[in-house]
């Protein structure tokens, strides 16, 4: 499965207001395992950012006059998103922001939905998590996800905190743990990826070995010679 993390930054809260998006960062995933393939951009707004998102990301207004505009950039970031499962926390704000730049762009481009599935981490940690915080820093702090270097939101780097986030949080679901690559396909592995443990044998006490030669006894009356009556404990390699 190809999933891709996304986050964006923005310059502002609402973009039924005028906001816009700033930054949008993205990170593959194959079988839940990093590929290393990021899309990073940051992006012209054609506005001014608000006081507050600015202290939020630490960027600036100036930071970003000779950035590309979103119209300049959403073939490439479509081509990126193609086919994949969206990982968002909180996916109605960005997709509704992501929504909002795909209707400003002049032509026919649809809607996010048209183009990946979207899982909302969010409510996914609600589901897990019910009536605690599950903003992003708390399921880091909760998971034991180490986000000390995260002083500023940046769209990339918060995709990278919800990668480790959102791998622990489905942590159980269809991760098992059975890969079939072994160590010489993987060298980086420096174990099986399939632990193997020992064989358990459960053997019969007295009592119980008792009961089951008189049940193979009256098996033997009713239908002739018994087998395992014959031999009552063969061996078992």
């Amino acid at each position: 499965m190809r999933q891709v993390v996304l986050d964006t930054e923005t310059t502002g809260l609402a973009w039924e207001r005028g906001h816009r998006i700033i930054e949008i960062g993205c990170i593959e995933l194959i079988k839940r395992r990093p590929t290393g393939r990021e899309f990073q951009r940051y992006l012209n707004p054609d506005r001014l950012i608000d006081a507050g998102a600015m202290e939020v990301t630490g960027i600036s207004n100036e930071s970003l006059l000779d950035k590309p505009r979103f119209h300049e950039i959403v073939d490439e970031f479509l081509d990126f998103i193609r086919g994949a499962e969206l990982i968002i926390h909180n996916a109605a704000f960005d997709v509704g922001f992501l929504d909002n730049e795909l209707s400003l762009v002049g032509r026919e481009l649809g809607r996010i939905s048209d183009y990946a599935e979207v899982v909302d981490s969010l409510r996914m940690a609600r589901e897990q998590y019910p009536g605690q915080r599950n903003s992003l820093d708390a399921l880091c702090k909760r998971l034991g996800v180490d986000n000390a270097h995260r002083t500023q939101h940046g769209a990339l780097l918060d995709a990278e905190l919800l990668v480790e986030v959102y791998l622990a949080l489905t942590s159980g679901q269809g991760d098992l743990g059975l890969s079939l690559e072994s160590p010489s396909q993987n060298p980086g592995n420096t174990a099986s990826a399939v632990t193997v443990r020992p064989r358990r044998i459960l053997r019969a006490n007295d009592a119980e070995s008792a009961l089951h030669n008189e049940r193979l006894r009256k098996i033997e009356e009713k239908q002739g010679a018994c087998v395992w009556l014959a031999d009552p404990t063969p061996a078992l390699d």
